[in-house]
Parts: C-alpha cells; structure tokens; sequence
C-alpha cells in the first residue's frame, strides 16, 4: 500500500511521508510511515511484531526498543491513547493491529493537475491572450523598478533584509537562568520557577531538542560568551531574560539569540497579572516555536494554550514547594526539606484543589525514592499519601510528563513492571525532551537487568542534560568503575553539596576497591544527611582495623538507628553486609524489606535487586533468585 490512503480522519500519503487532517499537516520519518504502512495493509489484524520488523528493517537487526518508539510516535501524531485505543492498538507480547477504518483512495480521486479550459473561439482566444501578455509585461516591468528605488533609498530596511543572511535553522536550544529584577533578592525563587516552567513548555515539542535546567542553570553567574556556552552545551540558540514581579503583575522580557554568530534574531517583552504567570511562559514557548519555525504538534499547542489562571499565594505555595524538594540532600537532613516542601504543595492544594503540578510535588515530598535518592524515615502514611496524591494529578492533568513518570515511580513500588514501563515510555512521549523521564527508564531498565537499553536511554538523557551525570550509574552495572568515577566527580562539581551524589561514589570507590576514598566518600554523605555524629567514629574504625570492620560499624549504626525509628533503609543495610561478605545478613534485611512492603512507606529498594552491582555476590544464592521470583522481576 504505497498510495494514498486514509486512517479514521487522517490522510496518509506515503509518497511524501506525510499525515493530515483539518488543514494540519505533520512529516513522519520515513520508517516510522514504513511501520505504518505495514499495519494499514491489514486492518482490524494483528500483525506480529516479527513480520513489522522484518519487512521495514529487512536487512538489519534491530530491537523491539525501536519499533516501540515508532509505533509511540504515530501515537503521538495521531494523538492517540494506547491505554484506549482509537488508532493502533497494542497485542502485548504479539504486535499491534489498527482499530480506526482504513479507506484506500482511487488513484482518480487523488490530487493531479486540473486540465486547462477548452476554448471555443480561437481566433477570440488568441487576441485575449496577446493582450494579457503586454499587461503582464509591464505590470513586471513596474513592479521591478519600484524594488529597485526602494533597494537603492533602503526604504522600510529592505535593502538590509535582502542583504541580511537567511535566517538560520535552530534545531536545539538552551534557556539560561532568568535574571531576576524584582526589588526583592529573595523572589529569585520565582524567577527561577518561571525558568523551569518555560523550560518545561517548550521541552513538549518533540522537533526542538531543548537542554534541561540542571545543565542551563550552571551557567547563571558565567563570564562565558554566548558562543562558549552554545558550544559546551551543543546547540543551535540561547534564551536568556529577566523577570520582574512587583504589585500582583509580572513582566518577562525574553531574546532569542543564534549563538554561533552571537546575533539578536527575537526580542519579546510580555506584561501579566501575576495569576498568568504560568500561562505566560506557554505564550513564550509557543512564540519561540514559531520564530525558529519548528513544527508543534496540534496536542501540545492545545496543551500549551490550555494553561489556566494560577493566583499569586497558588503559585508561590508552588514554587517554594519545589524549591525545598530540590534541596533535598543538599546540605541538610533529607527529611526536614521533604517537610518543608510537602507543607508548601499542602498549602497550594488548600487553595486551589484542582491545581495539578502541586499533586505531584507533593507526591514527592513523601517519596522514599527520589530520583534514586532514599529518604531516611518514610512512614506508611506517605505511601497512601503518595498513591492519593497520583490518583488526583492523572485526573486532572491526563497528558502531564511529569504525571506519567510519578505513576511509573508508583508502579516500581507495587512491583507492577510493566505497567511503570508503560507509564515511563508515556511520559517520554508527552515530553520527548524532558532529560529526567529518559534518565528514569534508563534507570529502569538498568535496575530490571536491561542495561544495554538503559545505557541508550541514559545517554539521550545525557544529551539533553550535559552538565549532569546520567551515566555513572550504567556504567558502574557494566564493570566500568573507573569511567562511572569520573562522570560521579563531574557531576559534584556541579553540586558538591548533595549527600546522594556522594554516595553514589561511596558505592562506586567500594565496587572498584579503593577503599579510603570510600569511606572518606560514605563520611561526606553521613555529614550533608544529618548524621555528622557518626563520621568521627567511622573513621577511626577504619584506620584502626580496616574496610570491612568499618563498614560492618556503619551497618550497626544504622540498625541502632532503625531501632530508635528515626530511619529504615534495608537496602542500604544488604549493600554494607554484602561488602563485608555476610550474605545471611544481607539477605536477612531483604527479607524485612519484603515483609514490610508499604508499611515502612516503601519498597525498602527492592527495585535494585537486579540491577544493583553491589548484591551481585548473592546471586549464586538460591534465596536471591526466590526473592527475585517473589518481588516479580523479569
């Protein structure tokens, strides 16, 4: 099926790799339209996934990851649900079928030439036509010599135009932290906010490649040029503005600069009452799509259109709830900045209840697992907070990144690995450049044995986010200790202040033998969580009778703190046991995790069964491939 043909309302047309509807028209990639070509040869059937990919990519083997992607793509286009399918539904473990009715188009129906008039009166015609000509003639001449004047005289700039070199193709961008100008130093939180927010809109349009804000932020107080900072994070053009916010309005000042040439293309100012401010970055995102003339798909522009007043005490609750959940490890206990954050999302979600994006804060505030970083002391009553929290967000906002990604963090808990798999890939395709949903399916797959697919996952996460470290992890799961090392040290340059970065390090300097930076690493975390108590002693353990009696010391200092109910982390208790050699330890705190499942608030890092480098010594244990089968990892 080569010709032209139509998907429910859609007009395919294969020729030109191309799908319409309504005066809307979108370009696929060539064999994404192959994948739909396939499909739409047999409608209403399934059709295995082995045959799809044996007849798009013939001669190459290729993985299910990719037929996957294509398939989430024509979803994408087509605005469908694979949850409800009203295009191409999804046979699991078999292929797909489409649902929607495939019409073929007669050849005499599809667009061709329109024959010209015959004309009766040749003689008539003839005389018509020569006299057209002369008109024709010199309505060009005229119209030549007034451009000419106008080149020469440069009237309205137009000689400048012509001259001007055709305006560049930006197909990535970065946006730098906006400047803060209230009067107020302390609103710098709100401008900050408003970055992420704009950030966030444009990271929707799948044909912009957009730079996350932990990698743009770095840049906020640099003497760099525009053009040094274009380089190191690989794109075509930079953002950068201000923000000011006085006496409930505020006003965004944003430019668009093509930084290879350091050049001004698009300057835009905007005034709003402050309840807009959300809105208005969705005003910026889509004006920036439409200067740099990329395409956006018809969802995301209702999407973006679609964003709703928010008042003033909403959106401060909000943001300050996102400030305190960034600074979770950062310098202080993890528990008291999940407090503070949790509290603020509250405050938000009292005001005004059908404000989504304070759902999903507030989710994480209780989470024991944030961005792979345990909070110390969950509490059975986060994981229903959690799960009440999720219900509410996906209800109001359906289409969120960010909602997806929290119900696939909800899944792992609930040990539900496809379904986390599934909501993962959704997030991924609501918000294609979003760095964090890329980097937790490639967490994912690492920690469910995946890794060669994780390291795919982490390195498109690693390309939208450069200034951070989404690569250690999968490199430390492949053997490469002394490569994830560096990438751990790269990112603590970003933030020397984060207790899980340092442990990461801890866990990587422990797998590659070097002891003393280990433990000088695991002391480093002991500080910024809050335990500084306990550095001076591990310490002297260590120098007095070595790594394993040290870490045999922190074990039972953690057991000693579990005991006074001031934390429970039993997957962090199996990594030290298994460190020093004690599998029936280690597996004993497995077990408690498993007993406990939810009634400590969560999994208690259950997740990491497989994926976790540090448990491989218990593998050869039968109770390890029992728990395994019991948690259901595939």
């Amino acid at each position: 099926m080569r010709d032209d043909f139509r998907v429910g309302p859609w007009l395919v047309r294969p020729s030109l790799n191309n799908v319409s509807q309504n005066g809307t028209s979108v370009r696929i990639e060539p064999k994404v339209m192959e994948v739909l070509v396939c499909l739409a040869s047999q409608p209403g059937e399934l059709v295995p996934k082995e045959t799809i990919l044996k007849k798009v990519w013939p001669d190459t083997f290729v993985s299910d990851d990719v037929l996957i992607r294509s398939v989430s793509e024509l979803r994408r286009v087509f605005e469908d649900d694979a949850r409800e399918p009203r295009v191409i539904e999804t046979i699991p473990r078999k292929g797909y079928r489409v649902v929607a009715p495939v019409q073929a188009i007669p050849v005499s129906e599809q667009e061709t030439e329109r024959a010209a008039p015959i004309d009766h009166h040749p003689i008539d015609a003839d005389a018509r036509r020569s006299t057209r000509v002369r008109v024709l003639k010199a309505s060009i001449v005229g119209l030549l010599e007034l451009l000419a004047l106008a080149f020469v005289f440069n009237v309205h700039g137009v000689r400048d135009r012509l001259i001007a070199s055709r305006a560049p193709t930006i197909r990535s961008i970065a946006v730098l932290p906006l400047k803060n100008l209230s009067d107020d130093p302390s609103q710098k939180y709100f401008a900050d906010g408003m970055t992420e927010e704009l950030i966030t809109e444009l990271s929707q349009i799948s044909a912009l490649k957009v730079i996350s804000r932990t990698s743009s932020e770095a840049y906020e107080n640099t003497h760099k040029t525009l053009p040094e900072i274009a380089r190191e994070l690989n794109v075509d053009a930079v953002i950068e503005g201000s923000v000011e916010r006085s006496s409930g309005h505020v006003r965004v000042t944003a430019q668009l600069i093509y930084a290879p040439q350091d050049r001004n293309l698009w300057a835009r100012s905007y005034d709003r009452d402050l309840q807009d401010a959300l809105a208005l970055q969705g005003t910026l995102a889509s004006a920036i799509a439409d200067e740099i003339r990329v395409q956006v798909a018809p969802s995301v522009q209702a999407r973006i259109k679609a964003l709703r007043p928010v008042s003033m005490t909403v959106l401060d609750s909000y943001l300050q709830g996102n400030y305190h959940l960034r600074r979770i490890g950062r310098g202080g206990g993890a528990d008291e900045e999940a407090q503070k954050a949790a509290q603020d999302f509250q405050r938000a979600i009292d005001d005004d209840p059908n404000f989504a994006p304070a759902y999903v804060g507030l989710a994480y505030a209780h989470a024991p697992i944030l961005r792979g970083a345990a909070l110390m002391n969950p509490s059975p009553q986060d994981y229903e907070i959690r799960k009440a929290a999720a219900a509410k967000a996906i209800q109001l906002d359906p289409d969120s990144s960010e909602v997806h990604d929290l119900l696939a963090s909800l899944a792992c808990e609930d040990w539900k690995w496809s379904q986390a798999e599934e909501e993962l890939r959704r997030a991924i395709a609501l918000s294609p450049n979003r760095a964090e949903a890329h980097d937790d399916y490639g967490t994912f797959l690492t920690a469910v044995g995946r890794v060669n697919e994780g390291v795919r996952e982490q390195q498109i996460a690693q390309e939208l986010d450069p200034g951070a470290d989404h690569m250690s992890i999968p490199l430390s799961n492949l053997g490469r200790y002394e490569e994830s090392i560096r990438w751990t040290l790269r990112d603590l340059e970003r933030e020397p202040g984060d207790g899980y970065i340092h442990y990461a390090l801890f866990q990587t300097y422990a797998l590659a033998g070097r002891y003393p930076e280990a433990v000088k690493e695991l002391e480093e975390t002991q500080k910024l969580l809050g335990f500084k108590d306990a550095v001076e002693p591990l310490d002297q353990t260590f120098r007095a009778h070595g790594f394993q009696a040290a870490m045999r010391f922190a074990a039972e200092q953690i057991e000693e703190l579990q005991r006074q109910r001031r934390m429970y982390i039993p997957g962090v208790l199996a990594e030290f046991y298994c460190l020093v050699g004690d599998s029936d330890r280690a597996f004993y705190w497995l077990e408690d995790a498993y007993r406990h499942k939810h009634s400590t608030g969560g999994d208690g890092g259950l997740l990491w069964l497989k994926g976790n480098p540090l448990y491989v010594p218990l593998r050869s244990d039968p109770r390890y491939a029992d728990l395994v089968r019991r948690v259901g990892l595939p």
